[in-house]
């Protein structure tokens, strides 16, 4: 069992850069593929960013493409999502996730309660 915990959100302004951390107990994720998902309100969990359990791959959603890199330290059992030029309508709570095969928003092994990123205009 994997137990994942979100830190680092909070609140910036427009233009401005956050890094959030999801750092893993339990057992290794290095087999396990991670990604990093958000929810606003009033509307569905969305993927943002995806990583492979190497770190050779990743994929990011279009609307945060160029601005946001998601990377990953297994020696230190932690996923990153680096998030630059913030925008108002990324304020959202960011999730975590870790799974054994490819992740979307239905389907993970584990999720991570999640950490609010507020942008002000």
């Amino acid at each position: 069992q994997v137990h994942l915990v979100e830190s680092g959100g909070g609140l910036v302004q427009a233009g401005g850069s956050l890094r959030i951390s999801c750092a893993a107990s339990g057992r290794t994720i290095s087999t396990y593929a991670m990604g990093w998902f958000r929810q606003a309100p009033g509307t569905e969990r969305e993927v943002v960013a995806r990583i492979s359990s190497s770190g050779g791959g990743t994929h990011y959603a279009d609307s945060v493409k160029g601005r946001f890199t998601i990377s990953r330290d297994n020696a230190k059992n932690t996923v990153y999502l680096q998030m630059n030029n913030l925008k108002p309508e990324d304020t959202a709570v960011y999730y975590c996730a870790a799974g054994t095969r490819p992740i979307t928003t239905t389907r993970a092994d584990y999720w991570g309660q999640g950490t609010q990123v507020t942008v002000s205009s």
